[in-house]
């Protein structure tokens, strides 16, 4: 019979979590609880396999002697016995009453030397570790946490995967909640995430990439999401049943803590993902054989909006073709465009992509006299008809920012219906409040998404734009510009106003300086 636990598995593992300090320091030591939560359900699940072996080889001593001579008959071999080979693995860390920190350190590092995949992961944090000669995460409050996570077993009989995963993918939101500016780093709301993966249509053995993976849970929903579309296996002549093929996963990310968490996510949920660390827009590291860029089936991602660090050296000096000439750089104030060329050039000839951005990469430079680079760029991939569809999402989603965000939806295959077309859907209605921030019910999700793959319009929803009503409102792609959700709205949202006149502001400012630096050249 499965555990069934008194509290619910999040309200366990918040739990855990705030036994260090507190709910609200809890979100500084997610390197330490992440990992520990992480080593707790490998712990359980080398048991269940030890346990099954067991049943095969007579006792768990054997066992344990059997699969550390083939360590091929488990997934992750622990080194980790305990002196008493009926008690449980997780024991043999539980019981370190001496220099705690240290212990824990020497046994993630034991584990991860044994298991090439989960080097840097595991033993990427150091639990001995001290700042001025005071200890990071003292004994006393390691053991409590080490109690805490101890209260509940997660073995394969106790908690499915998923179920797990779930949980997982719930702490990393509840550090979001408390992370400020830095948690859109590595967190995307799943209701924004479900959407994406249904509209997409992941199939079988697709190959799905997300350059600015964070902790993964982007490519964590396609996968779900195609399990669920695919959750009825044709039968055979004889009944056999056939397994849909899972999704070949890849991600790239920048933070070293952020990569650990992502692979944690991927493992925990029991999905195989490669998982690469590194800035992916200066030095994307999927490649193929010729060192061309690699290309997908299918794109997700979340990059960070509105970064203002790229110049446009970093786009004249691509050798990989993703800033093509009449698009290409942007502007120094938003890389968001930049970002979608980079996923445009990640996509095969047939692929598709969700990518969320800032809500003023839709409108920004359109309207305004001159031209205008961020403009230019939206001009082009509305030229060239790879955009399917664009969403604006409710405000006050996201942890970083109380600003709506949008979906842009790319397909390079787009069928005759949709050519020279787009679909715009405003869903900025459709949301519940709540605390701290607003969510997408269940039903809404599915309406947005029913919207979305259908391409249909329906009244203050979604409207299909022809591209020359694109074009005579100077390319300005934003939902909120063409559907009104009510009869007294007339004017733009406040939020898309305010980040457009701060961009104009931006422009202005590196005018100025261009100018005065020609002035003072010129003696002036």
């Amino acid at each position: 019979m499965p555990y069934t636990p008194d509290k619910s598995l999040e309200s366990w593992i918040w739990d855990a979590a705030c036994s260090i300090r507190g709910a609200k320091d809890a979100p500084k030591y997610k390197d330490y609880i992440l990992p520990l939560i992480f080593a707790k359900r490998l712990c359980d699940v080398f048991d269940d396999e030890l346990n099954r072996i067991a049943q095969e080889v007579g006792n768990r001593k054997k066992a344990f002697k059997l699969v550390k001579h083939d360590k091929k008959l488990v997934r992750f071999y622990l080194p980790i016995e305990p002196q008493n080979p009926e008690d449980s693995v997780w024991s043999v860390i539980r019981k370190i009453s001496d220099k705690i920190g240290e212990g824990v350190t020497s046994h993630m590092r034991a584990i991860a030397r044994e298991n090439p995949l989960l080097q840097g992961i595991i033993d990427r944090v150091d639990f001995n570790a001290t700042t001025h000669g005071q200890r990071d995460l003292d004994d006393n409050r390691l053991s409590n946490l080490i109690e805490a996570i101890s209260t509940k077993r997660l073995g394969l009989k106790d908690v499915e995967g998923d179920i797990i995963g779930k949980s997982y993918e719930y702490l990393i939101r509840k550090f979001a909640e408390g992370g400020g500016q830095s948690a859109g780093e590595f967190y995307t709301p799943p209701e924004v995430g479900t959407i994406m993966s249904l509209v997409i249509q992941p199939h079988p053995g697709m190959e799905i990439y997300d350059p600015t993976c964070g902790s993964g849970g982007l490519l964590v929903k396609c996968e779900i999401e195609k399990e669920r579309g695919f959750s009825n296996p044709r039968s055979g002549k004889d009944g056999d049943r056939n397994v849909p093929a899972p999704l070949k996963l890849y991600g790239q990310e920048y933070t070293p803590e952020t990569w650990a968490m992502a692979n944690m996510n991927m493992i925990i949920h029991d999905m195989e993902g490669h998982i690469e660390i590194g800035d992916t827009f200066k030095n994307p590291k999927f490649r193929n054989k010729h060192g061309k860029l690699r290309t997908f089936d299918r794109v997700v991602a979340n990059p960070m909006w509105n970064q203002d660090w790229f110049t446009e050296a970093d786009y004249d000096s691509d050798e990989l073709d993703r800033f093509p000439t009449g698009a290409g750089f942007p502007g120094k104030s938003s890389a968001d465009w930049g970002w979608v060329q980079h996923i445009h050039a990640s996509l095969n000839d047939k692929g598709r992509a969700a990518i969320v951005l800032d809500t003023g990469a839709a409108s920004r430079g359109s309207g305004n006299a001159g031209t205008n680079k961020e403009k230019t760029v939206r001009q082009w991939f509305v030229d060239h008809d790879l955009i399917e569809s664009v969403l604006y999402l409710p405000e006050n989603l996201f942890y970083n920012t109380t600003a709506p965000g949008i979906v842009l939806f790319l397909n390079r295959a787009k069928p005759k219906e949709k050519q020279h077309r787009v679909l715009l859907v405003n869903a900025s209605q459709i949301f519940e409040k709540g605390d701290p921030k607003n969510f997408i019910p269940e039903a809404g999700i599915q309406r947005i998404a029913d919207t979305l793959i259908g391409w249909k319009e329906e009244e203050k929803l979604g409207r299909i734009v022809e591209h020359a009503e694109l074009k005579k409102n100077d390319y300005n792609i934003s939902p909120s510009r063409y559907i009104h959700t009510s009869d007294a709205e007339t004017y733009r949202p406040i939020a898309e106003i305010v980040e457009e006149l701060n961009t104009i502001e931006a422009e202005a400012r590196e005018t100025d300086k261009a100018l005065a630096k020609i002035l003072k050249q010129l003696g002036i």
